[in-house]
């Protein structure tokens, strides 16, 4: 019975031990997992999808926008201050493609035109009046009738022609004893292009003509008519244009940065949306030396047979050529049009800095000319380089959400290097005048934050009078009469967002002069809104360190940030 009861207390006791043993383990791992989601919790940021250089380690709301906050992503070891990682997902799901730079799938080299038929001005003729008179009758009166050569296109009364037939009449009777009276009003007749047959028949029938008809001196289609009947004319003045269509023009607009690419004699390919399937083939005949300052274009023409009059003026064509700029022969680069991020002045992509893992960084680019689908690269990346070229939104919309350097961000710095880099000289007395018209800037600037248009035109006129007399050269001349005239503008204006566009432009040359008063008698803060000015950004003046947003009002009241302080 003894031997039962020993048995019996040792597997009472393992049982007890081995519950301490494992419960003790549990608890630990259980432990460990705690520890280990505490920590991922405490290493989880957040940020804001406008303003990517908020970060903070809990949820909330964006301190500059208002906007909530969403997860950034955790930070990659290993990467420079500039570069951040995606995730593969990310990559497949966008369709993320890079390309190397220099390799073999950069695109054609060949430059594409776009243009017009237009008629070949070198067969154009004019057909004029060559004396005073009246429109009787149009024998033509409608845009593309053909005319041939000798065919009358008018007929016209004049005054002058009837007393000179009777002039004529008259020297015919005394030629003989005064033949050079009636040579020289014979030769009167040749200079109003009358014929001798005309003449001969006035001679014949001793009867004055009342109307002259005008004939066509060359074979052609009607392509303007300039008068209507009964309408008078003067000599010399244009009845209709006529113009040959057997040749016509192919004229294109080429951009400046393809100008070096375009020689004259040049072979080009061209098609027509009317006739896809047909190329025409022909030579560049003229490249236009002047530039249009409008367009930044220059006009390109050749010129193609027509003969089977298949090209009408007005039609469409596409012309395409090979790149004659010699940079392209000596081993420069090109990336495809589709890698390149516009910021306004500055052109960027983002390269791809590893060759295994998806980690960017953006890169500033200077571009040269435009072949094709791609744009010649002048500086900012090196051949073998990897680059986005498709996706390339997206991918500068992770560097946002990461808070690097992108796209939106990259324009604030820039904006504050620019504030920060005028330098002018002001006199000490209009810098006294310019101090005190700031305090109407401000009330200016809160009607705008009250969305007050009527208060906001109000100030604008206190502040245009309050303003020190213009004494200024130079830079600080431009700056200020610029300040003149949107103070001018948003005093007439009534409309709130037209009064915000012009306080954009008044803000930035308000900016660039208060930074150079040397005595401001308190500190002034520049604020910058990057939504603001339809996402590209707009700065303004402020007493007081707290946003208060001019350009939205109480729609996005704290949407900004301090980017300067102007130190009193």
């Amino acid at each position: 019975m003894k031997k039962y009861i020993i048995y019996i207390l040792v597997l009472i006791a393992g049982l007890f031990l081995g519950y301490l043993i494992f419960n003790t383990s549990s608890e630990g791992e259980k432990g460990s997992s705690e520890d280990h989601a505490h920590s991922a919790e405490e290493t989880q940021m957040w940020t804001c999808s406008m303003h990517p250089q908020i970060m903070q380690p809990e949820p909330g709301d964006c301190p500059i926008c208002g906007m909530d906050l969403i997860p950034a992503e955790a930070g990659a070891d290993g990467l420079t201050v500039n570069e951040f990682k995606m995730t593969e997902n990310a990559m497949s799901l966008a369709n993320i493609q890079t390309t190397i730079v220099g390799g073999k799938n950069t695109g054609s080299g060949n430059i594409q035109l776009s243009g017009k038929i237009e008629v070949n001005e070198d067969l154009t003729a004019v057909m004029p009046a060559h004396f005073d008179g009246r429109i009787e009758r149009l024998y033509v009166n409608t845009v593309g009738d053909k005319v041939s050569m000798g065919q009358p296109v008018a007929e016209i009364y004049s005054p002058d022609l009837v007393a000179a037939q009777q002039e004529l009449l008259t020297a015919y009777k005394i030629r003989e004893s005064q033949p050079q009276l009636y040579n020289a009003v014979r030769k009167k007749f040749r200079n109003w292009k009358i014929s001798d047959s005309q003449l001969d028949r006035i001679l014949e029938t001793g009867n004055v003509i009342t109307s002259f008809t005008i004939y066509s001196r060359v074979n052609g289609v009607v392509t303007e008519i300039m008068v209507n009947e009964g309408s008078h004319i003067m000599d010399g003045k244009p009845i209709l244009k006529v113009a040959n269509l057997n040749k016509v023009w192919a004229v294109f607009d080429a951009y400046e940065n393809q100008i070096s690419g375009v020689k004259e004699g040049q072979e080009i390919a061209i098609t027509l949306n009317a006739y896809p399937e047909k190329t025409y083939n022909s030579r560049i005949s003229y490249v236009d030396p002047v530039l249009n300052k409008s367009s930044r274009t220059i006009e390109v023409r050749a010129v193609l047979d027509n003969k089977n009059d298949l090209l009408k003026p007005g039609m469409f064509v596409q012309g395409e050529l090979e790149n004659t700029n010699e940079t392209n022969s000596d081993g420069s680069l090109s990336i495809p049009k589709s890698a390149v991020l516009w910021t306004g002045e500055r052109s960027i992509v983002y390269v791809k800095t590893t060759g295994q893992e998806p980690v960017f960084e953006m890169r500033e680019v200077k571009l040269g000319s435009s072949t094709g689908d791609n744009y010649e690269i002048l500086s900012g990346i090196n051949a073998g380089e990897e680059i986005v070229t498709n996706g390339t939104f997206t991918v500068d919309a992770a560097a946002q959400l990461q808070g690097k350097r992108s796209m939106m961000n990259n324009n604030s710095e820039n904006k504050e290097m620019q504030t920060m880099s005028m330098e002018m000289e002001l006199p000490a007395d209009f810098q006294d005048g310019f101090v005190k018209a700031l305090g109407d800037y401000f009330q200016l600037k809160d009607a705008l934050v009250a969305s007050e248009s009527e208060k906001a035109q109000n100030a604008a006129r206190t502040t245009l009078k309050s303003l020190p007399k213009n004494d200024l050269d130079g830079m600080a001349a431009d700056h200020f009469k610029k300040v003149q005239e949107m103070l001018d503008a948003i005093s007439r204006n009534d409309n709130l967002e037209n009064q915000r566009a012009h306080f954009v432009i008044l803000s930035e040359n308000m900016i660039a002069i208060t930074s150079n008063i040397d005595s401001l008698g308190q500190t002034i803060y520049v604020q910058h809104c990057p939504m603001a000015d339809s996402n590209k950004g707009a700065d303004w003046l402020s007493l007081s360190s707290e946003v208060r947003n001019p350009y939205y009002g109480d729609a996005m009241l704290t949407c900004g940030e301090v980017i300067k302080e102007l130190k009193p």
